[in-house]
């Protein structure tokens, strides 16, 4: 029997047997908004803001469909990965949850009812963050998966002995509209405050006073508490 047709077959096993089972609910999903970070830090899954890119790679799970779960997909240059049946499916651009639920929706046009579908990153190539200010080495890195803001300052070597460490200044771009958080990097060192992911694009500044005078201004009003807010 060729490898197609054991997997039709898997497929309408899954299809008489699986009708009652646990159903994804969309409406859980939430999106990018001006969040407290310190508050869901210890729940937060460590990709669910991460958006794919190009590079990067993926484990795709198929709940009780062995055949369509797939290691190791690539991210090509237009921005897909190669599924099973379904072929060509956009990646870039999206997140992991994003991702689960189109393909999802594609194995639910004809293959499947009601699938359940996880994507994981597994190696994140095309992300980066700039860490700037009193930094031993400023510069913009790459990330390497789920990168906190402790791993993305030490990448730039720590800070410098003179940096105030109790302001430091990360810049984010959501929902299209720059925002700024302020944290508390000795509080952060010492396990008194949650160390926050950082995301790509991200612009990490250590000691606020190496901002120009009208970013000081704006800083300045946000005190240190992993709140980002729109300026």
């Amino acid at each position: 029997m060729t490898r197609a047709v054991c997997l039709l077959s898997s497929l309408a096993t899954i299809l008489l047997a699986g009708c009652g089972g646990p159903q994804m609910d969309a409406s859980q999903m939430t999106a990018a908004r001006p969040v407290d970070l310190g508050a869901i830090e210890a729940t937060m899954s460590p990709s669910a803001g991460y958006r794919i890119g190009v590079g990067d790679r993926l484990n795709v799970r198929v709940f009780q469909v062995p055949d369509l779960s797939v290691d190791n997909l690539l991210t090509d240059t237009s921005g897909n990965i190669q599924m099973p049946l379904i072929g060509a499916v956009r990646s870039a651009g999206l997140t992991p949850d994003e991702l689960s639920v189109e393909i999802a929706a594609r194995l639910s046009e004809r293959y499947l009812r009601n699938p359940q579908v996880t994507v994981t990153v597994t190696a994140a190539a095309s992300q980066k963050v700039t860490v700037d200010g009193a930094v031993t080495k400023p510069g913009v890195y790459e990330m390497r998966g789920a990168t906190s803001l402790l791993q993305s300052i030490a990448m730039a070597e720590g800070p410098t002995r003179i940096a105030d460490l109790t302001k430091v200044a990360v810049f984010r771009t959501i929902d299209g509209q720059r925002s700024v958080a302020v944290f508390d990097l000795a509080a952060i060192r010492q396990g008194r405050a949650a160390d926050p992911q950082v995301f790509g694009d991200d612009i990490i500044v250590v000691d606020t006073s190496r901002l120009s005078a009208r970013m000081q201004d704006v800083v300045s009003l946000i005190p240190a508490l992993a709140i980002f807010r729109a300026y």
